[in-house]
């Protein structure tokens, strides 16, 4: 698992990139629309969700436990394309699936960093993302019928500091893989440094 996190450490970058990009454009602009909250929703949770698969499957071969980001690119690969199919959800249905979204996810995330805390270092980021996710879903899910502009206001929130946290991950990963001579094939496993 630790060989695949930092080999495919670019998953993590684009899924950061992509939600501090979410989060921005729900700052931008926040008299949106449900329609364009859901076309913004939709296009984070698939191009985010098909990085982690892709990221998976590329690496499947080299770590047996490849199916867990791979089951977590397929639960955002999910909620984005029920986004849409269903265009016209209500908002209390878009709601709840955020906040089921960002449950699951954020359970993921810390079962990855749980497996990454002996190989790298500052892997409480991914922790940070993913309580930041479980909050975030279960304030959605506590408060369902939260107005809409207090709405975009969490979901920006929520995308922007997951995404800060992902990105800040994604390049301990690579420095990790560099470090570790993955880049050329080549597999050393270094031991987690005491903090000084």
């Amino acid at each position: 698992m630790n060989e695949l996190l930092m080999r495919s450490w670019w998953m993590f970058a684009v899924r950061g990139g992509l939600a501090v990009l979410f989060g921005v454009l729900a700052l931008l602009w926040p008299g949106m629309t449900l329609i364009v909250l859901v076309a913004l929703f939709a296009a984070y949770a698939l191009l985010g969700g098909g990085a982690m698969v892709i990221g998976a499957i590329r690496h499947r071969k080299s770590d047996d436990k490849w199916w867990i980001p791979l089951l977590l690119g397929i639960v955002s690969l999910a909620a984005g394309v029920w986004a849409v199919m269903l265009p016209e959800i209500t908002m209390l249905v878009l709601v709840l699936v955020m906040g089921v979204n960002a449950l699951i996810t954020g359970v993921l995330e810390i079962a990855l960093a749980i497996r990454l805390r002996k190989t790298i270092e500052r892997e409480w980021m991914l922790v940070l993302a993913g309580a930041v996710s479980i909050a975030f879903g279960v304030l959605v899910l506590l408060f369902p019928a939260a107005g809409a502009f207090a709405m975009v206001w969490m979901v920006s929130f929520y995308a922007t500091l997951t995404g800060i946290l992902l990105l800040a991950l994604a390049f301990r990963l690579r420095r990790e893989a560099k470090r570790s001579n993955l880049t050329n094939g080549n597999v050393q496993h270094f031991p987690r440094q005491p903090a000084t």
